[in-house]
């Protein structure tokens, strides 16, 4: 039997396919409503489908009319065959049903952890899951067999290839034989039976009305033959997606074998088909509406063999660039905010439509924000990650709370979430926990679990009010039962499906408000519906899945949450769309945006085959890089014919520097080979200027420093002597501190640093003095020691770093420590360790009380000496002189003056820090220079002067007056902006 010949069409790109492709099917048909619905037309992908409806509305001025019937080519199922088994018994269309994508995931996952050393944890099994699937689809669409794994290379070619072949016996043995157990086949392997199907069914009995396949590329097999199918049949016809006819036959050649050209896989394709260029008739009497600039990007996308071809272009000038814009941002920032310019201006023509085409999701989310700032919400078609959503996070922050066994940063974290209201109102919720992150959570961590914060709730010393600890007691106490059977299970090993159901239950008990329960509340807008849809897809597949440690569920849930979309259906803008480069395909929008166009963006990079090499992958028969690369640039060049296109690119992504993608290389070569290089970035730059004039304000005014001049009464009456240093050398600080009384914020679950082992170092060597004042024992070493163990307490088991690094260093200092005692006690005796101390100035505005708590001070025969333990650096000598470190000056003051407690008025006879590093030396004394009793005098001298001063309402508290005295830190800095007025000019005093 002789087969007809097949009739292949073409649109060019140029040309609005879907409104093409509508005027050539009413045509062919006639206007006839009843004879339109008998057509079949079948497409790339559902969004192409929505596009070719809203076609056919256009054509119709939005009057009623019956609609050919639309089915996307990759999706068939067994609705959308055409004829019944009685009709025609000998084809089977009793099909399998597709087995779900996360249960084979995780049953795949399930087997990669039974194989020794290929999954360290169950996250990493469940992305390996997900990679073996995708293998298995990849085997299924190209139609070939794992049994050419074994003769991919010699048994002795390398131990790692055995590894993964025996590996692999996962997907070639194990995995089919438990798919012959159901009733059930993988995704890919579904999609070739309907489409082999379909094309049996049509190859018997050729439906009556006309059948259309529009837009598709062939890059997969079966679908290739049921398109050469359609081709033939009496009705049938493909319509191909800008095949160039223009190319000559040498070029058409080289792109024939050349993978990473656009036109790559249209030639595979009509190949397949049987049918060449020349017999590719167009399919409605459309020209190329923009030829120049087709064969510009034609020429620019020429494969590497011929690109001698540059050296004498013809018939190419400036008309060529007609509505073609590039903008080269420094930052993918910057970027975003041009193309939103961009999409905000199209608005300004009614009915002008654009999008944004890039495969970079971070770009299309930056460019999403960029336009809700002019209230435009506007679809991006590759969504959002459910675990980014706001019931991703959710879920995740619940799993997170029970397997940190209560960390303070998850509890936070978790009850601040807008979805956390524990049965009370969401903002009353939120205000109990930061009120308990005030109160205990912020400083050293709480011991585990809810019985810990509970402890230090109990402990702690200072609340907002009489009633807040019986209010946080009640608040942690709820909390606390939500939670409990939540926990309980997290503890140690527990099947995936009795965590996941524990989990949702204290999810949604938590999600309770005041007045809404909390499945209600919790999977009710579109991240909780599909986050329903998640649990109940994941708890199907969760049956028979092995215990795993509760502390890997977390990472677990996120691996698999990430892998699901959530994309919005209500509310979003009719004329701006973000599309992914396979979304895109068919659409035509007066304006087109490219961006991302940077190489390892678009095109994208290889991603790394966990399986084979390069070389294996193409002996086994998968597609190479190249042909990706191919389609990657059909997608760019097809998106490229749209009445008005801009590309751009970021210089800097995420701080790093970027390469422009191949297609703009080429495509500035040959504008340099025609002198006309530069023009299309000069038409880009006004977009970059006025993005970059959105956030610039007019003119830039430097601050001024800050001179505030609070009343007297407001100003500080007391003071400690660190406090005086800090007044000498930022007096800003002291403003901040103690006029506004703004305290800077611990930590939370602080982990222990310098200041900690400063005190702990104190402590301990206050307990030793105090417990020897004479004559030290002579196990004195162990005795120190067995204080700093103490002293330590339970970080020496809780923190390896301190073990390995602060307790060495305090073995050292302990040691020199004893040995200096030993050497001084003879001649001085400790009078007291910590003491504190006050002394009374008199200003213009009244007394003025100095404190000050001295490390220790003992008694010599020629009087007292002062000491202060360092654990940091000691102040220098010109410091102490200049009266920028008065510390020990004014403690001296304090102690002729009798101003210590227990220690009677005397002379100073010395001052000395000692400074107690741990390093080499492991401790030194080092005495202050000049006569105590003068450097006592001028330090006090110096304070009453900074007093009277400070008395006058009119003197300012300035920020760091002396930039050289300035202290090494401030908690002030950025409530100061130092860093504005310090780099604008503003002035300060000198």
């Amino acid at each position: 039997m002789t087969l007809p010949p097949p009739k292949v069409y073409s649109i060019p790109s140029g040309a609005p396919f879907v409104d093409t492709l509508a005027a050539g099917i009413v045509a062919r048909v006639g206007e006839d409503p009843l004879a339109l619905a008998e057509v079949t037309v079948l497409l790339p992908t559902r969004r192409a489908c929505r596009s070719l409806q809203q076609a056919f509305l256009r054509r119709s001025g939005g009057q009623p009319m019956l609609l050919p019937r639309f089915s996307p080519l990759g999706e068939l199922d067994a609705g959308d065959l055409s004829l019944t088994e009685d009709e025609l018994p000998e084809v089977p269309l009793d099909l399998p049903g597709a087995i779900s994508a996360l249960n084979r995931q995780m049953t795949l996952a399930r087997l990669i952890l039974h194989a020794d050393g290929m999954a360290a944890t169950t996250a990493q099994a469940v992305r390996l899951g997900a990679d073996l699937g995708r293998l298995i689809d990849a085997v299924w669409t190209e139609r070939i067999a794992f049994d050419r794994l074994d003769s991919l290379v010699p048994a002795d070619y390398a131990e790692h290839w055995q590894t993964t072949l025996k590996f692999l016996t996962i997907v070639t043995e194990v995995w089919p034989a438990i798919l012959t157990s159901t009733t059930e086949t993988d995704p890919a392997h579904r999609r070739n039976l309907a489409l082999e199907t379909q094309a049996a069914l049509w190859r018997a009995v050729p439906p009556k009305g006309l059948v259309i396949a529009a837009g598709s590329t062939g890059s997969i097999a079966a679908a290739t033959d049921l398109l050469g199918v359609i081709a033939r049949l009496p009705n049938g016809a493909v319509v191909l997606p800008g095949l160039d006819q223009d190319a000559d036959d040498v070029l058409w050649d080289h792109i024939e074998v050349d993978e990473a050209h656009p036109q790559y896989g249209l030639s595979q394709l009509i190949r397949a088909l049987a049918v060449t260029r020349a017999e590719v008739a167009p399919w409605a009497e459309v020209p190329e509406p923009r030829g120049a600039r087709a064969r510009l990007i034609a020429e620019s996308l020429r494969p590497a063999a011929t690109t001698e071809g540059w050296r004498g272009l013809e018939g190419l000038d400036a008309t060529a660039l007609d509505g073609l814009t590039r903008i080269d941002a420094a930052t993918s920032e910057e970027e975003a905010q041009a193309i939103a310019l961009l999409m905000r201006h199209a608005l300004e023509t009614p009915t002008r439509t654009a999008a944004l085409i890039t495969p970079d999701r971070n770009l299309g989310r930056r460019v999403a924000m960029a336009l809700a700032r002019w209230g435009i919400l506007v679809n991006d078609s590759g969504g959002q990650p459910l675990a980014h959503t706001a019931v991703g996070t959710y879920l995740r922050m619940t799993a997170e709370l029970a397997a940190t066994r209560v960390h303070p940063l998850a509890l936070l974290a978790l009850a601040k979430h807008p979805m956390s209201a524990g049965g009370r109102d969401s903002a009353d919720f939120r205000a109990a926990a930061r009120a308990l992150e005030r109160v205990v959570l912020r400083g050293p961590r709480p011991a585990e679990g809810f019985a810990g914060v509970m402890s230090a709730l109990d402990s702690a010393k200072r609340f907002d009010h009489e009633d807040q600890q019986a209010i946080l007691r009640d608040w942690l106490d709820d909390l606390s039962r939500r939670a409990d059977p939540f926990l309980r299970v997290m503890q140690g090993e527990a099947p995936l499906a009795e965590l996941l159901r524990a989990h949702i239950d204290f999810a949604e008990s938590l999600a309770a408000d005041h007045d809404t329960e909390g499945p209600k509340r919790l999977w009710r807008q579109d991240d909780g519906e599909e986050a329903a849809r998640f649990v109940h897809d994941l708890l199907d597949a969760a049956e028979g899945f092995p215990s795993l440690p509760a502390t890997e569920y977390p990472a677990l849930l996120d691996a698999l949450m990430s892998a699901r979309a959530v994309r919005p259906r209500f509310g979003l803008h009719p004329r701006l769309f973000i599309l992914g480069p396979m979304e895109a395909r068919l659409q035509h929008l007066d304006l087109t945006i490219l961006g991302g166009l940077n190489e390892g963006t678009w095109p994208p990079n290889p991603s790394a085959d966990p399986w084979m090499s390069r070389p294996m992958r193409r002996d086994f028969g998968l597609p190479s890089p190249e042909r990706l690369v191919g389609m990657s640039a059909h997608d760019f060049a097809h998106a490229c014919g749209a009445p008005e296109v801009v590309l751009t690119r970021a210089a800097r992504v995420e701080g790093t520097p970027t390469v422009p993608s191949r297609w703009l290389l080429r495509l500035e070569t040959v504008l340099k080979a025609l002198n006309l290089d530069g023009r299309i970035e000069e038409r880009g730059a006004c977009w970059l200027a006025w993005a970059q004039g959105l956030d610039e304000p007019d003119q830039v005014r430097p601050v001024l420093a800050p001179e505030p001049r609070p009343p007297l009464a407001a100003r500080p009456r007391k003071l400690s002597v660190t406090a005086v240093e800090t007044w000498m050398r930022d007096p800003y600080a002291i403003y901040a501190r103690y006029v506004l009384g703004l305290g800077k914020l611990d930590p939370i679950a602080a982990d222990p640093g310098a200041s900690d082992r400063g005190q702990i170092i104190h402590a301990t060597l206050d307990a030793f003095v105090r417990e020897f004042p004479d004559a030290l024992p002579p196990d004195a070493l162990p005795r120190l020691l067995d204080l700093g163990r103490a002293a330590f307490g339970p970080l020496l088991r809780t923190h390896p770093d301190v073990w390995a690094f602060w307790w060495p260093r305090f073995e050292r200092v302990a040691e020199w420590f004893v040995t200096l005692e030993r050497g001084r006690r003879p001649r001085l005796r400790p009078l007291a360790t910590e003491v504190t101390g006050t002394l009374t100035l008199y200003g213009p505005g009244g007394p003025f009380t100095l404190t000050a708590k001295a490390d220790r001070i003992d008694k010599g025969p020629e009087g007292l000496v002062v000491i202060d333990y360092k654990t940091g650096t000691p102040p220098s000598t010109r410091e102490i002189e200049l009266g920028f470190a008065p510390q020990l000056p004014l403690e001296a003051a304090i102690a002729e003056a009798g101003g210590f407690n227990g220690i009677d008025q005397g002379a100073v006879a010395e001052l000395a820090f000692w400074r107690l590093a741990g390093g080499d030396p492991a401790g030194e004394e080092k005495p202050v220079k000049g006569d105590p009793a003068t450097l006592a005098a001028e330090a006090r001298a110096g304070l009453e002067e900074l007093i009277r001063q400070f008395d006058d309402p009119a003197t300012p508290y300035r920020s760091c007056p002396r930039p050289a005295m300035a202290p090494r830190y401030t908690d002030y800095a950025h409530l100061a902006r130092i860093q504005e007025w310090s780099a604008g000019g503003g002035e300060g005093e000198s």
